[in-house]
């Protein structure tokens, strides 16, 4: 009884604290997996951009793709808490002891740790895509960067949907390393309160158990939002607006033959 009685004081008391740090760890992993998605998006469509044949564009492509590598392999080959601590505590270090702001600081650090697994997952939903996708758009004339917009990239999105929801969950749990910087996140307050109340077991299962809470709706709201992109099941391809013999009905269930 008195375990029951530790958590329901905790959530009674305290439940400003975990209402508080709940919002800024929702906050800076939905900022920070939208901004990780553009850095993405901007790093992975670079690095496919096609070598020019005229000496100095080649060589500053090739620059700029090794650059984008090494920020890539950095970025994945070191821990997130270490990147806080080089980020946060290098920045004071260079400016004489001042610190960035805590909120902004963590979503910096979470978007371009995620810009550089992002890079990565774009860049393979770009080479996924048919290359009769590209010969279509430039045989109509479109530039590279046209092709990209009006016929690549909505494709891309489409594909690299799941990996992305995976990326905003990973987040989710990822944004509690950053209380090694003062971040006031959801475990930064589960430590304040653990101190407060020393029923360290009870409250750390309560975040536990929020933590489980939030992962698994946010799972199961894009695991929706991917089926209404998936389209429906069935569907009918019109092969003339005149002629109703042209339009050829298919259904999943139908069989061809037999």
């Amino acid at each position: 009884m008195e375990f029951f009685q530790n958590v329901l004081d905790i959530l009674t008391k305290y439940y400003p604290y975990l209402l508080e740090g709940l919002g800024y760890t929702m906050l800076i992993a939905l900022t920070g997996t939208i901004l990780g998605l553009l850095i993405g998006l901007i790093t992975g469509i670079v690095k496919t951009v096609p070598l020019s044949k005229r000496g100095g564009v080649r060589f500053l492509q090739k620059l700029i793709n090794f650059i984008i590598s090494c920020y890539v392999e950095i970025f994945r080959g070191t821990p997130m808490m270490v990147q806080s601590m080089v980020i946060f505590w290098g920045y004071a270090f260079m400016n004489g002891g001042e610190t960035l702001p805590l909120i902004p600081a963590g979503i910096f650090i979470v978007s371009i740790n995620t810009g550089a697994y992002m890079t990565e997952i774009v860049r393979g939903g770009i080479i996924s895509v048919d290359k009769g996708q590209f010969e279509g758009a430039y045989s109509v004339g479109m530039t590279h960067t046209q092709a990209m917009t009006n016929v690549i990239i909505p494709q891309v999105m489409r594909n690299i949907l799941p990996s992305v929801s995976n990326e905003f969950v990973i987040n989710i749990k990822d944004t509690s390393v950053l209380n090694v910087i003062g971040v006031m996140e959801l475990y930064f307050m589960a430590n304040k309160i653990q101190m407060m109340t020393w029923n360290i077991f009870e409250t750390y299962l309560i975040i536990c158990v929020i933590y489980f809470i939030m992962t698994f709706s946010v799972t199961r709201i894009l695991r929706v939002v991917e089926k209404k992109l998936a389209g429906s099941d069935s569907y009918t391809i019109c092969g003339s607006q005149s002629d109703p013999d042209a339009e050829i009905h298919v259904k999943k269930e139908e069989k061809v033959f037999g």
